[in-house]
């Protein structure tokens, strides 16, 4: 933007994004008192929408993928006669994002390793260049979300495949990496590796409950990649870039109430009870009593298999050690109640 001339300035900036790099275009625009147009995908949460709008651009939805936006931008950029701002294969962008690796080097000296998000490839290619240039020594490892690999693909020498599938890491979510990053990239990364979406959702909730950090699952990919692989750290110096905090708050209580289950904090249970009064009472107090949490019971009689005189209740509730509900469940079977883990 600081290269921009006067007669670019006055005519405006577009972008296209879907979320990060709208918000810093559209910031920086708002700062220097220049009109920003940002496109955006259809698609793209309603408060990442609000927060670009909030800093005095005009966002224009369009399509339900970036690709499909990107045309949208196109198009605009020509219409209106705008500077077109990319988000990451512009020569100028991706030196303001080789910043952080100057950053980094600065404030951890002999690192072994830096690990960095990978979606388009911009801040890869920018942090390549200034660590590989102030500590050739430090290896830089990009990580892509295993449903947007292209860059790890193209490095193998495979057609890229597997990409447009939906990811909660939408911030890396690009089919292609572009020119210039693939440039630096064949040049000077020293590995590409994939995560699972289950390992960014892990990732999300270790930085939220460990950190006390409310991190999107495009900037939880290093962390991912880190637990998932943790001999390859091991004794090894490592930062992890964390590029963004943009995470909708519904999908985050989803995520921790998906990672609870899968660690075993939380269980679902079936309990098939005689229908008639004090039996959820009998339950409740049977699973209290041995210090779990009841989170939430849902009492079912129409739809069940067994007597019209019986009903079912799914109890959800939480323990201390995951083998807690082991006894939770022989408890309820000794007192009379046939139970069914459900998960």
């Amino acid at each position: 933007m600081a290269h921009l001339t006067a007669e670019q300035r006055a005519r405006g900036v577009i972008a296209l994004s879907a979320g990060n790099h709208a918000q810093s275009v559209a910031y920086v625009a708002q700062t220097m008192g220049v009109p920003a147009t940002i496109v955006m995908p259809a698609t793209t949460p309603f408060f990442k929408v609000r927060r670009t709008e909030s800093f005095g651009a005009e966002v224009v939805l369009h399509g339900d993928t970036l690709t499909e936006a990107s045309e949208r931008a196109y198009a605009l950029e020509k219409e209106r006669n705008l500077t077109f701002v990319h988000p990451y294969d512009d020569a100028l962008v991706i030196a303001g994002q080789g910043t952080v690796g100057m950053e980094i080097v600065e404030a951890a000296v002999d690192l072994d390793t830096i690990v960095v998000p990978v979606g388009g490839g911009g801040l890869l290619g920018g942090i390549l260049v200034a660590v590989k240039t102030l500590s050739p020594k430090t290896k830089i490892i990009g990580v892509e979300t295993e449903v947007y690999p292209s860059l790890a693909q193209l490095l193998s020498s495979e057609p890229i495949s597997a990409v447009g599938r939906d990811t909660i890491a939408e911030g890396i979510a690009v089919k292609t990496i572009g020119e210039l990053p693939l440039i630096l990239a064949r040049e000077l990364v020293d590995e590409v590796l994939t995560v699972s979406e289950r390992e960014i959702e892990r990732a999300i909730h270790s930085f939220l409950e460990a950190e006390k950090l409310v991190v999107e699952g495009a900037g939880a990919a290093p962390l991912a990649l880190l637990l998932s692989q943790p001999e390859r750290f091991a004794d090894k110096k490592t930062a992890l870039v964390v590029s963004g905090g943009n995470i909708d708050t519904g999908l985050l209580a989803s995520i921790i109430a998906r990672v609870r289950l899968r660690e075993h904090r939380v269980h679902i249970i079936r309990v098939a009870l005689p229908d008639q009064p004090g039996a959820l009472a009998r339950v409740a107090t049977t699973v209290s009593a041995l210090g779990a949490n009841i989170l939430d019971v849902e009492h079912q009689r129409q739809f069940s298999e067994i007597s019209a005189r019986s009903a079912y209740l799914m109890v959800s509730f939480e323990t201390q050690h995951p083998e807690d509900a082991a006894e939770v469940v022989r408890r309820l079977e000794s007192d009379g109640f046939a139970t069914t883990v459900v998960k």
